[in-house]
């Protein structure tokens, strides 16, 4: 190609008529931008889990929402479980999983392959992932830096199921501050060093909390608290606290959403300044809570 030529295609690019897709983009661009503004050097703290994790489509547009709002300058804590895979190498190894009112009776030997899961498969595919789309994360357990101490739940009634006792956040302050992602598996010491998996939605809002975040957002398979049982046309956008322990009461919230709902509201209770059960189904569902006016799912509120 000689030089006309080239001068002749720069041309054509240059007064290529704008798409409608260029124009949604400028407008989607626009609307971030006070919301990039507001959150730049914030704490958002993200439980990753469900068909988000587990389908690879989803899986990337998560990964790559989560890239996009470290490098804005956002600080982002991500926690994650992993209950699909643990099952998948339990069936492997020939031992059978327990539940009890829903939550995996934990004796040793399935500990031992929580804590291989978790913590040695599932939490460094989630580092890889981010790193992969240009931000840089680390992988870390609720052991690391002994940043959560579990104690046994229950009395142990679930085996090595755990709840959180304590919460260091000494070690996350300079990650956070130089731009790192960590991303954390949530299996935990307890005082007796015994290794005790925790529900991820738990550790996300104690965490999110002791962090001063804020927000705390879970991704989950749900459009967000629905006031009628599987319509999702019945979705709550905005309820206060006070609003969503009426809701448990009453017996609307149950089964798998109460655990979720109850992370959010000791969150709340101890300063974050909001929580948001949103659709991790939904095509780059984090973004479209953070940075537009509309935002997903439901958001808890913890002040007024």
């Amino acid at each position: 190609m000689n030089k006309k030529e080239k001068q002749t295609n720069s041309s054509n690019q240059l007064n290529k008529p704008f798409t409608d897709k260029d124009s949604i983009r400028v407008s989607v661009l626009s609307e971030a931008l006070p919301y990039i503004q507001r959150f730049a050097n914030k704490r958002i703290v993200i439980k990753y889990g469900g068909s988000a994790m587990a389908d690879k489509t989803l899986q990337n547009a998560v990964l790559r929402d989560i890239a996009l709002l470290s490098s804005v300058g956002v600080q982002i804590v991500v926690v994650h479980g992993g209950g699909p895979e643990i099952n998948q190498w339990l069936e492997k190894l020939g031992i059978k999983p327990e539940f009890l009112d829903g939550l995996r009776v934990t004796d040793t030997k399935t500990m031992d392959v929580v804590e291989m899961v978790l913590v040695g498969r599932v939490n460094k595919q989630i580092v890889r992932g981010i790193n992969n789309h240009g931000s840089l994360a680390v992988g870390l357990s609720g052991m690391d830096g002994n940043l959560i101490e579990a104690r046994t739940l229950g009395g142990g009634t679930h085996g090595l199921v755990g709840e959180v006792a304590k919460v260091n956040t000494k070690l996350l302050a300079p990650l956070l501050q130089e731009g790192y992602v960590p991303v954390i598996s949530s299996v935990a010491n307890s005082s007796d060093s015994r290794s005790h998996n925790i529900n991820a939605d738990t550790v996300a809002g104690e965490l999110a909390a002791a962090l001063g975040a804020e927000k705390l957002i879970l991704l989950t398979d749900t459009p967000g608290i629905l006031r009628k049982d599987k319509d999702p046309s019945s979705l709550i956008e905005k309820i206060r606290l006070s609003e969503a322990r009426e809701l448990i009461d009453k017996g609307i919230v149950k089964e798998g959403m109460r655990p979720k709902v109850e992370c959010c509201i000791r969150s709340l209770a101890q300063g974050v300044n909001a929580a948001h059960i949103i659709d991790g189904r939904t095509p780059h569902a984090l973004l479209l809570e953070v940075f537009t006016d509309a935002g997903i799912g439901t958001m808890v509120m913890g002040r007024g």
